[in-house]
């Protein structure tokens, strides 16, 4: 090789390596085979664009017509990243030919470090984005948001287009129940993988699916395949158990998912699956804290307020016996009604406190239910329910009036002496006094009857409320 020559290798062999950034090493290497040779055009194709996700490098400018060409093969290692193509010159010498296999070994070299660099870096940035998704999951946030934020740090890690998160269906397929996009995800959510999809298989076995082209890969079958190119499918998995999965499309004609984005985007997923199982543990654990704060405050309340309520009431009736001013025997008369109408508050608090999650129960009679069951916990023993009619489709939610009837009778109940069963009826098919369709509540309870009731002293009390529907 010519010394005159040695300069300017030496300074472009330097040039190559001095960026970490692979495009941009790329681009080096391919400015740097032009000015060497003269050439007035110079590309580098890589073999496998899945491998880096860039595809052609080239200088600006078109390819001369009618010139010579010259190739040479740039290995990373044993493995071949691609060829070197220059153009437009009259003729190629042997010089040049030597020059750009210098080059290209150097290149390699330089490639090679610049993989390594990136693979490092976003090794950095999926872990940090893991670290961050796991902080969110288990902080004060709602519970609600969790979906949410899988998807979207997801999105922003992976570059694509979407974040989405799908469930199991009961009729065994998969429905996205949350989309994180750039724009309105629009029908996006609620969108549902039929069962029997290949790509269903493969999820439900714990498999990830890495797909080239959504919109002509013939295992997708959604109705918005068509928006999208590459994308992932992982499976949020933990314990052995499928929770979800999370797809992260990208949009047509956008670049591959590389190898080491793919391996980075199942260990997050593997991550977040973890990190969404221990959230809703300790969501679980807090709600079981409240709830038995509450089943504390509620046994506080009846073993000590309203059993003082009680005992000053008993003095004041004691003393209102007593007097024989009318004015003082008027005013305990008052306290005593306060103190009854407070104590039978109290009570109505305590059951409330005493009910299960507000969220449990769904329909009219599970609500019902619920607030019968809540009073057994102080009565002793479980009401009897009776439904009559189609009480579910009949009964609107307007009428939740019959459950605060219902609520404050039980707490009537439960301070009356005696009380040994309780009886509850939900007639959706009763006939109010003006000929109207109507719901009716009847309660009624074994213990003696207060003073001046219809039902008179000993036969129990019942207590009824009706609607019209």
């Amino acid at each position: 090789m010519p010394e005159a020559l040695l300069p300017p290798l030496l300074e472009a062999v330097l040039g190559v390596g001095t960026d970490l950034e692979l495009r941009t090493t790329l681009q080096h290497i391919v400015d740097a085979a032009a000015e060497l040779t003269g050439a007035r055009y110079a590309a580098l194709g890589t073999a496998d664009p899945g491998q880096d996700g860039l595809s052609e490098i080239r200088t600006p400018g078109t390819v001369p017509s009618a010139t010579a060409c010259l190739t040479v093969p740039i290995h990373v290692q044993d493995e071949e990243f691609g060829r070197l193509h220059l153009a437009g010159k009259d003729r190629f010498t042997a010089e040049d030919e030597q020059l750009l296999h210098v080059l290209a070994v150097q290149a390699g070299i330089a490639i090679g470090n610049a993989r390594l660099y990136e693979a490092a870096r976003q090794r950095e940035r999926w872990i940090e984005g893991a670290a961050a998704v796991t902080t969110a999951l288990l902080g004060e946030g709602p519970a609600a948001d969790a979906l949410t934020t899988v998807a979207e740090r997801a999105r922003l890690l992976a570059d694509a287009c979407a974040g989405v998160i799908l469930h199991p269906t009961e009729e065994g397929g998969m429905e996205i129940v949350t989309a994180s996009t750039h724009d309105d995800p629009g029908d996006i959510v609620g969108t549902t993988i039929a069962p029997g999809s290949p790509v269903l298989e493969q999820l439900l076995g714990g498999e990830p699916v890495f797909v080239d082209d959504s919109a002509t890969d013939p295992r997708m079958t959604t109705h918005v395949r068509h928006r999208f190119g590459p994308s992932m499918m992982l499976p949020l998995q933990a314990d052995g158990r499928l929770i979800g999965t999370l797809a992260l499309p990208r949009r047509r004609g956008d670049r591959p998912y590389t190898s080491v984005e793919r391996l980075l985007a199942v260990q997050f997923a593997s991550q977040a699956a973890l990190a969404l199982v221990l959230a809703d543990a300790q969501h679980s654990r807090e709600l079981l804290a409240v709830f038995e704060d509450r089943d504390r405050i509620a046994r506080d309340l009846h073993d000590l307020v309203v059993q003082r309520l009680f005992a000053t009431g008993m003095m004041l009736e004691s003393a209102q016996r007593r007097t024989e001013e009318d004015e003082v025997h008027e005013t305990l008369g008052r306290a005593v009604d306060e103190l009854q109408s407070t104590v039978q508050e109290v009570r109505t608090t305590i059951f409330a406190l005493q009910q299960p999650p507000a969220d449990a129960p769904t329909t009219f009679r599970g609500k019902v239910l619920r607030e019968t069951a809540g009073a057994a916990a102080l009565l002793g023993f479980a009401p009897s329910t009776r439904f009559t009619g189609a009480v579910e489709s009949r009964v609107p939610e307007a009428t939740a009036g019959l459950l605060t009837a219902l609520r404050r009778a039980l707490a009537t109940a439960s301070r009356r002496p005696g009380v040994g069963r309780i009886e509850v009826t939900v007639d959706a098919t009763a006939t109010l006094p003006d000929g109207r369709e109507g719901v009716r509540l009847t309660v009624h309870d074994d213990g003696a009857a207060d003073e001046g009731t219809a039902d008179g002293a000993g036969t129990g009390t019942t207590v009824t409320w009706q609607a019209p529907l």
